[in-house]
């Protein structure tokens, strides 16, 4: 999951994009991809994603009807970004499903240790957002139920009795590390999340027969 950080460099000027620069869309989406993630979607009004994102009030509104749907964007944005990072971890371990598995914690454990992370974006949507409906929260609750199918992949190619059983454990630690990493800080957050992985893949190849 890539989350945006620094300084937005798109609100240095307004108007139009020359050739090759990126549209208000883009500025848009970018702007609230920092924004959104770093302060809360709350907190920060459509006045200060205009400031930021160097486009006016009128052109913001024409690519985004209300803020909602701009939060929506965000999630959509967010969601790209993390099957993104997923993708790039686990194709890059053509091994055993084991070693996905194991290279996928590895890979969530140094990106909730950079100092740019405040927690899951899906989560903290569905904690400020009350409304099951918001399209937010539905993109929010389909990656959770996506990580969750993909997981079950991964547990099915390890020969477990069980994979739904071991994908939705394994499922419950990364949010788990996603937590910890937000309250207690990321000192030895990597190896205790590898520990926990291995304990429970083992039990469930123990108890698939494997």
């Amino acid at each position: 999951m890539k989350h945006a950080g620094g300084t937005n460099k798109a609100a240095k000027r307004r108007g139009a994009p020359r050739r090759g620069e990126p549209s208000a869309r883009e500025r848009l989406i970018e702007t609230v991809a920092e924004c959104f993630y770093r302060e809360g979607v709350r907190a920060v009004g459509i006045d200060t994603v205009a400031e930021r994102a160097g486009v006016s009030k009128s052109s913001l509104y024409r690519t985004f009807e209300s803020k909602d749907e701009l939060i929506a964007a965000f999630a959509e944005e967010q969601n790209r970004r993390y099957w993104q990072w997923w993708d790039q971890v686990v194709d890059a371990h053509q091994g055993p499903a084991r070693a996905k598995i194991e290279a996928l914690f590895k890979a969530l454990a140094e990106q909730i240790s950079s100092p740019q992370f405040r927690g899951c974006p899906f989560i903290n949507l569905a904690t400020e957002i009350p409304d099951r409906q918001h399209p937010s929260i539905v993109i929010a609750c389909a990656n959770k139920e996506e990580v969750r199918r993909r997981l079950c992949v991964l547990s099915r190619d390890l020969g477990v009795g069980d994979p739904r059983r071991l994908a939705a454990r394994l499922a419950l630690i990364i949010d788990g590390a996603y937590g910890r990493a937000v309250t207690l800080g990321t000192r030895g957050l990597e190896r205790e999340v590898l520990e926990i992985v291995r304990l429970v893949v083992d039990t469930a190849v123990a108890e698939g027969g494997t």
